[in-house]
């Protein structure tokens, strides 16, 4: 059902795009949005994960200088049965992770200096297990597609005013259709973005939890993450608020409201259905210790690589 209704929101997205096209140009005009759609969508696809990087900073890291972390994200795309991933950190208090990349072949991993010292090692796993989800999922490509087009059908709706703003009402939307056409095309291009953006999340959060093996672990990062999203800015999302869909947690402030205009579901009800999801796999109800990362290193443990204070062995060894 998850897959089903994003195709038919994916479809609305397109038609869409098309009958902002037709309004503007009629037939013609359909079939080139749809032409402007496809080259930026191929455009996109070859592009979008270092376009995305490097806006945010990324720098990528190996096993000798990030071990914990890329030892992590080896262990889960393992159990997850996915090629392993590029590794990425970016400089950013803001505790957030996202992923990127055309296909599972060509993905990439980033999360944020905030969470590496934020997290405990269990909630760091199901961060990074929510992350590769989106990968397994082929999510990565799709929100990349539905971002494209939804910028597409805004910059549609602002070339109406130029080229159907002085039609008459006979041959054209007419001024006020056209003002209207600005405002309510971007607007439904925009719910539908955060619809699809939503149901990938919840689909991320069940698989992920799966992948790490304990759905609380992820529970209590998004607890952790969300509190901390709304206390610490991010600057570089600011700037860039058309890639907020792409984080675990929406980085910008003031976005709160499981509504049509929030970029993810509230955190409590994805927290909830976490909770729905350890009790059916006879998993523990309780989140682990809401404890920050050990000081130092964010997940070093003086040699015991395993070990995170005393708790017990995560899935990556």
């Amino acid at each position: 059902m998850s897959y089903l209704r994003t195709a038919i929101l994916l479809a609305g997205l397109t038609g869409l795009f098309m009958a902002v096209g037709y309004l503007i140009g009629g037939a013609s005009g359909a079939t080139i949005a749809l032409l402007f759609a496809a080259g930026t969508n191929l455009f996109a696809w070859w592009n979008s994960d270092r376009m995305v990087l490097s806006m945010y900073g990324a720098q990528e890291v190996d096993e000798r200088s990030a071990p914990d972390y890329y030892r992590m994200v080896r262990e889960l795309a393992g159990r997850a049965g996915l090629p392993m991933p590029r590794v990425f950190l970016m400089e950013n208090p803001q505790p957030n992770a996202f992923a990127t990349g055309r296909n599972p072949q060509n993905a990439a991993v980033a999360v944020t200096t905030g969470l590496m010292q934020s997290l405990s090692r269990e909630e760091a796993a199901g961060v990074i297990a929510h992350e590769l989800a989106h990968i397994k999922n082929h999510d990565t490509l799709l929100m990349t597609v539905t971002a494209t087009i939804a910028g597409a059908i805004s910059m549609l709706g602002q070339f109406g005013m130029f080229f159907g703003g002085n039609r008459d009402h006979n041959s054209g939307p007419g001024l006020i259709g056209t003002i209207a056409m600005m405002i309510l095309a971007p607007l439904g291009a925009m719910v539908v973005q955060m619809a699809i953006s939503r149901t990938r999340e919840y689909a991320a959060d069940d698989l992920g939890a799966r992948i790490c093996g304990e759905p609380m672990w992820l529970a209590s990062a998004l607890a952790k993450i969300d509190n901390a999203a709304h206390a610490v800015p991010n600057m570089d999302a600011e700037r860039a608020p058309a890639t907020a869909h792409m984080f675990i947690i929406n980085p910008l402030s003031g976005q709160r409201w499981d509504n049509l205009f929030s970029t993810h579901p509230a955190t409590e009800n994805r927290i909830a259905e976490l909770q729905r999801l350890a009790a059916a796999m006879g998993g523990q109800r309780h989140a682990a210790p809401n404890t920050g990362a050990p000081a130092g290193s964010p997940w070093a443990t003086g040699g015991s690589r395993g070990q995170t204070h005393g708790r017990s062995r995560g899935p990556w060894g």
